[in-house]
């Protein structure tokens, strides 16, 4: 097989990859534009014949769309924010502070990722219960303030850092906060990027966590909402679809403009073990 003939083949590949990795994506799009019933007929369209934005003006307008978007705008952005502040600084701490019992400490966090999520979630939601956060906000910001998977992705980043750098600070007469600050946090901004980016879309995708703790309507996210709406329009497929493409474009959107941010953290990162 020639080069030109193996490179055709796998851009080809690719293509027909990507293609079908699109399709359901840009069909829920198109759909999101059709009149009501429109794509429970057989075979079902490709395009809108007649476009129209029925179903987003009926989310919008009548199904609370714009309070279950700005929750979740919130509830993600505070989310980010806590867990960008708390696991860099343990991420910090683990990699460059010395303390007593440091390792093995790392090495427990380390172990405790095998745990399957939904196994604490039932103490958790005792404890939430006891501090007085179920049904509010801080049920659903509090226990994403700090993750094990945050704090090993900073700390292999950090641990790039020289040790030089960080002595000649001290040597100047910088403070560990000042060092911090002045001097990890920006060498730490593509793993940041990468943080951010990951925290944020987990945090927005999230289903279960804020089905369990949020019980008032008026607190609920997008994809719990979306999902209570649709046992109510059970055969509104094009209502539907434009709630889909409201959940997904804000998420998109984000990583495209941080995509490049995104891969160039999680490559940095892995560059000393």
């Amino acid at each position: 097989m020639t080069p030109r003939l193996a490179s055709a083949l796998v851009n080809g590949l690719l293509i027909g990859l990507t293609a079908v990795t699109l399709f359901p994506l840009l069909w829920m799009l198109s759909v999101s534009f059709m009149p009501a019933g429109a794509a429970s007929t057989l075979p079902p369209p490709l395009f809108p014949e007649t476009p129209t934005l029925a179903n987003y003006r009926e989310l919008f307008v009548r199904a609370g769309m714009v309070r279950w978007l700005m929750n979740s705008l919130l509830l993600a952005a505070a989310v980010t924010l806590c867990s960008l502040a708390f696991n860099t600084m343990a991420g910090y701490a683990f990699a460059k502070l010395k303390f007593a019992g440091r390792e093995r400490l790392f090495r427990t966090l380390i172990g405790a990722l095998v745990i399957p999520g939904q196994v604490a979630m039932m103490p958790l939601f005792l404890l939430l219960k006891q501090m007085g956060l179920v049904n509010t906000y801080g049920g659903v910001i509090v226990p994403a303030m700090a993750g094990i998977f945050g704090i090993y992705l900073v700390r292999q980043y950090a641990r790039t850092i020289p040790d030089e750098l960080l002595e000649a600070a001290r040597v100047d007469g910088a403070g560990e906060f000042r060092i911090f600050l002045s001097v990890v946090v920006p060498l730490l901004r593509p793993v940041l990027a990468s943080l951010a980016v990951f925290t944020f879309l987990a945090c927005w995708n999230d289903f279960m966590w804020p089905l369990i703790v949020l019980t008032d309507e008026d607190l609920q996210t997008l994809p719990v909402a979306l999902a209570s709406l649709s046992r109510e329009h059970v055969q509104d497929n094009e209502m539907m679809m434009a709630g889909s493409v409201v959940t997904v474009l804000p998420v998109l959107v984000l990583f495209l403009a941080l995509q490049k941010h995104y891969i160039q953290g999680l490559l940095l990162g892995s560059v000393k073990g």
